[in-house]
């Protein structure tokens, strides 16, 4: 036990040490709530649960990085356990407290292997961090980084892990001293097996290093706690909140309210929603979303781990005078991310998909290119052209509307529209991709013939159809996109089909996620899903052909936007193709390249483009065809082959695939 003295200074130590930290926990708390409002609280029980599942199974963790995941799980769980293991050692320390019979056995035993496990793996971790130095440790030179990030990286840490080292080291010799007074305890294997460090002491000897390691087990971890807001490890307390309140689809952005937001999007740290600075303090800086960056991976000057890295880098440099209500002194585009990186973005959800602690880095950069176009009126000259056809002709190609149906021209059968047929109980949403791109217009050719195949009461919008306003959203112009959704709302709410159909992955995601925010709730179906029904249910007959090998490519606004990565499959299979997987395929496909408004503008430095970093990919499967179900990474991946004479693989969307083997 402690003698009195010991257990005033130990309280007078807990008071400071739960005082200043508490202050500074409530700053952070403050700063947080500084931002603009975002309903994540619906479903609460849910979510919570949700949340506790994933930490507790460390699922999120898992998606990439076994070894390291392995080794970051044991710390995790050991210092879960150590909540208890603490309140224990204050006790022993404070009361004649006995902890070695009956269920203490089992107590003893769990923080027994867990203190050696987490030695284990913060020893590893510490091996990985500053001996091996991987390069996922670093950021690309090009990339903008606030200055001290490095260097304070490292030092943070080298501070943290010098920190578990003393603190769970103290633990495990205070236990092997204790053994040492007391006798051998099998519960205990790991102390018992340290404990013959301290054979030959004397009691008076063994006792007061009992003392010391009690001091330095509990004591650090109070020193620690006031410093602990400002390290990165705060995401012990930060993940799970934000994994809880994460939101269910990230890529379904949310609409400003133009009469009444006085700040559209955000140039300042304040002007972010509040799951926006959140996300900076949740950051565990591992940089796994750097990873599987489509920009990161091609020498662009984007990271998503930086922007928020740089982010949490400037909240600690002006805390606690921002918790209090300060300005921001400087703009993101000075610190955060530059102009290069906030237009190299695709949007293909990939760093959030990744993210172990739910953060959302691609909304941060929505954010910024909002504001950028909205208020600064600063934007890529593509952009420029596009937004204007867009308002002027309905869609980003700039084509008159009557044009919309060019691509029906000289089928056997007649395409009919609501004009012709008012109360179809599928409407096929063509897109302005398959309406007016050449290559893309056998999308919807095919697409017709299924249709017609099938006997389907069935019809399209023809020249009132327009743009969804996808790419007007992505890139930042909120206002655009509200007025073209306003007005495609209004014309499907006039069919009132049973189905909507659309071989377009932005606009099904478009139409059936972010529509309902205007008023339009249908049910949209993908045209991958709906064929592989109607195949099921004997309403198209084809005759499969295994003459092919044939790899697919996963577009982002299907698979991680949308979650369907099961029906393109079972479809292509159905064709009797043989499927074969590319290296990166499902929630880890890597994007074509084109969304996020890449499309329509220049495609930033870098070392090489997105789509030829996707299309070598598949190239290497060795298939001779290469399927999606994008128009948009139909263009993207075809201007590959012909960069190839020849030798490349053909890309085909697989409505193309499936009407070869119609039953005629």
């Amino acid at each position: 036990m402690l003698t009195s003295l010991e257990k005033i200074l130990f309280l007078l130590l807990l008071a400071a040490s739960f005082y200043y930290g508490g202050r500074r926990f409530y700053d952070v708390y403050r700063s947080i709530a500084r931002g603009k409002p975002d309903g994540r609280f619906d479903q609460l029980p849910r979510r919570v649960i949700d949340a506790v599942v994933n930490v507790v199974l460390q699922r999120s963790v898992f998606r990439t990085r076994p070894v390291v995941s392995f080794f970051h799980a044991l710390v995790f769980y050991g210092f879960v356990f150590y909540f208890l293991v603490n309140l224990v050692d204050v006790l022993e320390g404070y009361v004649a407290l006995h902890t070695r019979s009956g269920l203490w056995n089992a107590f003893n035993l769990t923080a027994d292997i867990l203190t050696a496990a987490v030695l284990i793996g913060i020893i590893s971790l510490v091996i990985r961090r500053f001996f091996v130095r991987p390069k996922d440790f670093d950021f690309p030179a090009n990339v903008p980084v606030r200055e001290g990030v490095r260097k304070g990286i490292r030092r943070d840490s080298a501070i943290v892990s010098a920190f578990i080292l003393f603190h769970v080291g103290s633990r495990l010799m205070y236990k092997a001293s204790q053994v040492a007074l007391e006798g051998v305890d099998p519960w205990q294997p790991v102390s018992t097996a340290f404990a013959a460090l301290f054979s030959g002491m004397t009691p008076g000897a063994l006792e007061i290093f009992h003392h010391f390691f009690w001091w330095g087990a509990l004591g650090s971890i109070l020193v620690f706690i006031p410093y602990f807001p400002r390290t990165k490890h705060i995401h012990l307390f930060m993940a799970p909140i934000n994994l809880a309140l994460q939101k269910k689809n990230p890529g379904v952005l949310q609409p400003m309210d133009f009469e009444n937001e006085e700040v559209f999007g955000a140039s300042k740290l304040e002007e972010f929603a509040w799951p926006r600075l959140m996300d900076a303090y949740s950051c565990i800086m591992c940089n796994r979303c750097q990873d599987v960056c489509p920009a990161t991976n091609t020498g662009k000057a984007l990271s998503p781990a930086a922007i928020l890295i740089n982010e949490r880098f400037e909240l600690n440099d002006l805390f606690p005078k921002f918790a209090a209500g300060a300005e921001s002194p400087r703009p993101l585009l000075d610190f955060a991310l530059n102009e290069e990186a906030a237009w190299a973005c695709t949007t293909c959800n990939a760093c959030i998909e990744v993210c172990p602690v739910g953060n959302e880095q691609m909304l941060h950069i929505i954010d910024v290119r909002r504001e950028r176009v909205l208020s600064a009126a600063e934007f890529p000259h593509g952009l420029k052209n596009t937004f204007n056809q867009m308002e002027k002709a309905g869609n980003p190609w700039g084509i008159a509307a009557e044009e919309r149906l060019v691509w029906a021209k000289d089928l056997p059968f007649p395409v009919p529209t609501v004009d012709q047929n008012p109360d179809p109980e599928v409407l096929y949403w063509v897109g302005c991709a398959v309406s007016f791109d050449p290559r893309a217009q056998k999308i919807a050719r095919n697409m017709a013939e299924i249709l017609h195949s099938a006997g389907l009461n069935w019809a399209v919008l023809g020249k009132t159809e327009k743009c969804t306003g996808d790419t007007a959203r992505r890139t930042g112009n909120e206002y655009l996109f509200a007025q073209m959704a306003d007005e495609n709302v209004a014309a499907l709410n006039a069919v009132n089909a049973k189905v909507v159909v659309t071989t377009c992955p932005h606009c099904f995601h478009t139409i059936g996620n972010e529509y309902p925010q205007f008023g339009g709730n249908y049910v949209v179906r993908h045209h991958t899903e709906f064929i592989s029904e109607l195949i099921r249910n004997g309403k198209l007959k084809i005759e499969p052909n295994s003459a092919t090998a044939v790899t697919y490519h996963d577009p982002c606004y299907l698979g991680r936007h949308n979650g369907i990565f099961e029906q393109p499959r079972s479809l292509i299979e159905m064709t009797g193709a043989d499927l074969i997987e590319p290296e990166r395929t499902r929630n880890n496909s890597f994007c074509c390249g084109a969304g996020g408004g890449q499309f329509w503008k220049d495609e930033e430095r870098g070392k090489e483009r997105v789509s030829t970093n996707r299309f070598r990919e598949l190239k290497q499967t060795g298939a001779q065809t290469v399927a999606t179900g994008c128009p948009f990474c139909l263009r993207m991946l075809t201007e590959e082959t012909a960069k190839e004479d020849g030798s490349g693989p053909e890309v085909f969307d697989i409505a193309e695939l499936v009407t070869k083997r119609i039953r005629k």
